[in-house]
C-alpha cells in the first residue's frame, strides 16, 4: 500500500502545484490532500486537530513546522494517539527534491516505517 499524505496549510502553494504536475505524468501518483480541502479539515485547523485527522485518515503529515509540531506530536502520543508519521521539509530543500522524496517514500517503503516518527526531508 502506498503512503498517503496531507500537506499542512502553509505548503498549499508551490509544493501542491508541483505534486499536481508530477501526477499529470501518470506514473506512481502521489496521493496527497491539503489542509483546507476535506470538509472536516478546514483551513486554520489547529495542529492537534490536524494530527488527529491524519491519524484517522492514515495520512503522513507534510509540514515545515519544526518548532511546534514535535511538541504537538509528543502531546498527541501522551494522550494515547498515534501518527502515520510527520515529514518536516527543510528550508533549503528544493521542490523537485521534495516531490522525488515523496514519490519514492510512497512506493519504496512501508507506511509502518514512518509511524510515530518525525523525519526531516529530503
Amino acid at each position: 500500500m502506498a503512503i498517503r499524505y496531507v500537506l499542512d496549510e502553509n505548503l498549499r502553494g508551490e509544493l501542491w502545484n508541483a505534486i499536481l504536475t508530477y501526477n499529470a505524468q501518470g506514473a506512481h501518483l502521489i496521493d496527497a490532500l491539503r489542509v483546507g480541502d476535506p470538509q472536516d479539515l478546514p483551513l486554520k485547523a489547529p495542529d492537534p486537530a490536524i494530527l488527529t485527522w491524519a491519524e484517522r485518515e492514515a495520512r503522513v503529515l507534510i509540514t515545515n513546522d519544526k518548532k511546534s509540531m514535535p511538541g504537538h506530536l509528543n502531546d498527541h502520543r501522551k494522550a494515547g494517539g498515534h501518527s502515520p508519521g510527520i515529514f518536516i521539509v527543510r528550508s533549503q530543500s528544493t521542490i523537485p527534491e521534495i516531490v522525488s522524496f515523496l514519490a519514492s517514500a510512497a512506493y519504496a517503503s512501508d507506511p509502518s516505517e514512518w509511524a510515530d516518527l518525525i523525519t526531516f526531508i529530503p
